[in-house]
């Protein structure tokens, strides 16, 4: 049987399958579509058509859109039918025809979503990605399998990001480009293929990044990009320089990180 909380508002046209959980003053429109397993906290809207399936939680508040489908099996050709899930956080909006998969069995099953997130319309979440706050993925994004975007970064319109690519915090990556390697935090790609073309300074600065440290900061990426020896050996050389700035280690230490892709830089795809 279906747990629904009383306050909770269920069209009479909408479906919704005996074991779903739905939380107080939650709001499911006419033609939505609510699986069994899923688990709507207090507060969650979801507009007309929109369907939520699977092993999927959605977090308090989060508002879903019409024709969004959020808990789909992931459009892997390795996925076996396993039970796998999709957690969504809170305050997130989920806008017209955005699709997010839940994870894949060999990869540990989970596909995570943070908190205050914003999806515009026909964005796409693929299995077992990771993304963190506060981040924006525009129209027509689109994130590969196994993703990680981290907290507060930007995802222009229909840009492409190559699966097992890390986008770092507060990155802002160009409509239309293609990340296929990844992006150190703060920084500003452009291009098909992407390219590296400085640091989101109008982000730091937005963010409340006082302006002697973004002077740093970029101090600190031109030693890293523009010395002579390799990326990681220039970020390598240069960390003690930096211990006392947050913003700067959060760069080296991104860099120094094991990572399935190598990192996009302000040669990496140039011809």
């Amino acid at each position: 049987m279906s747990s629904i909380a009383k306050s909770a508002r269920i069209h009479k046209l909408a479906v919704v399958e005996d074991g779903a959980i739905i939380g107080e003053n939650v709001v499911v429109g006419p033609f939505c579509h609510v699986g069994s397993k899923v688990v709507l906290h207090d507060d969650v809207q979801l507009l007309t058509h929109a369907v939520v399936t699977g092993r999927t939680t959605i977090g308090k508040g989060t508002k879903i859109f019409p024709m969004a489908v959020v808990g789909g099996d992931p459009q892997s050709v390795h996925h076996g039918g396993e039970e796998t899930t999709l957690d969504v956080g809170e305050n997130c909006t989920i806008r017209e025809g955005v699709t997010m998969n839940t994870g894949t069995a060999d990869f540990g099953g989970k596909t995570i979503v943070g908190n205050n997130n914003l999806f515009l319309a026909n964005s796409h979440v693929a299995h077992d990605c990771r993304v963190g706050n506060n981040v924006i993925m525009s129209n027509n994004v689109m994130l590969a399998g196994h993703v990680v975007v981290e907290d507060r970064a930007i995802l222009g319109g229909g840009c492409a990001v190559h699966q097992f690519t890390r986008i770092g915090r507060q990155a802002f990556v160009g409509g239309l480009s293609a990340a296929s390697y990844d992006v150190i935090p703060y920084g500003m790609l452009n291009g098909n293929p992407g390219v590296l073309s400085g640091l989101n300074i109008v982000g730091m600065t937005r963010a409340g990044i006082d302006r002697a440290v973004i002077h740093r900061v970029r101090r600190a990426y031109k030693s890293i990009f523009e010395g002579e020896g390799s990326i990681r050996d220039n970020a390598a050389a240069i960390r003690d320089e930096y211990a006392d700035c947050k913003e700067a280690m959060e760069i080296l230490d991104f860099i120094a990180a094991d990572s399935d892709r190598a990192l996009s830089s302000p040669n990496r795809g140039k011809s």
